[in-house]
């Protein structure tokens, strides 16, 4: 057995002076995060509305659209939209495909949590805001919403983050995204080692920092608690 050589772990040199170029790619990796976040959250109210509804006309295509994208391997879909696509005649910039792509696959599994948080609360709540007079929409909109987006944020908390490390993903359709950045580097000075861990590094940082504003949410909507 050969003894393992750890001086070639990592390069604290060649970290610091790759830091500014590989730091280029994290505005592609939160535009991409933030943006699919956003769009997969109004997406995924709208799935869970439909998968909710009495109606098969809503909640078959809703339960279809969930299984698919739920067992599809992300990185497929961003193959297809990115290199599928332009045979039939449709060509996305790769950052394009990339939030169109996640932005989809993110929706089901939203859906799903909305679902759950939706139907947790209690059905005397519904026959309250009748009482009182509110449309459907309106208790939904301002009574079990608000209830459910306290029980939601954790599970959503952790959609976020596995969106922040999925997007490395990106670099496989070319995205300069941090991944993309340190493999640059670690191409050109023959030490992949520590790039990755640079990179992961990098991730982590942007992570803790997103569980922070995790508990600060969590805190806010605590008020919404029974």
């Amino acid at each position: 057995m050969t003894d393992i050589q750890w001086q070639y772990l990592f390069d604290a040199d060649l970290a610091m002076r790759s830091f500014p170029f590989v730091i280029k790619g994290i505005g592609y990796t939160l535009l991409i995060s933030l943006a699919s976040m956003a769009i997969s959250l109004v997406l995924g109210l709208f799935i869970a509305l439909a998968r909710a509804a009495n109606s098969i006309i809503f909640s078959w295509p809703a339960r279809v659209y969930i299984s698919f994208m739920r067992g599809v391997p992300v990185l497929v879909i961003l193959f297809i939209l990115y290199f599928g696509f332009p045979v039939i005649g449709i060509q996305f910039h790769a950052t394009t495909a990339a939030i169109i792509g996640f932005s989809l696959n993110c929706a089901a599994y939203i859906a799903e949590i909305n679902r759950s948080a939706l139907s947790s609360i209690d059905k005397g709540q519904w026959e309250a805001a009748a009482a009182l007079g509110l449309s459907n929409w309106q208790t939904l909109w301002k009574i079990i919403i608000p209830q459910g987006i306290r029980i939601a944020i954790p599970p959503l908390s952790n959609v976020f983050l596995d969106l922040i490390k999925a997007s490395s993903l990106a670099a496989m359709i070319t995205v300069p995204e941090l991944f993309q950045q340190a493999k640059i580097v670690g191409g050109r000075e023959f030490d992949y080692m520590t790039m990755y861990i640079l990179v992961a590094l990098i991730y982590w940082g942007i992570c803790f920092i997103m569980t922070i504003l995790q508990h600060y949410l969590e805190k806010r909507f605590a008020v919404y608690q029974a």
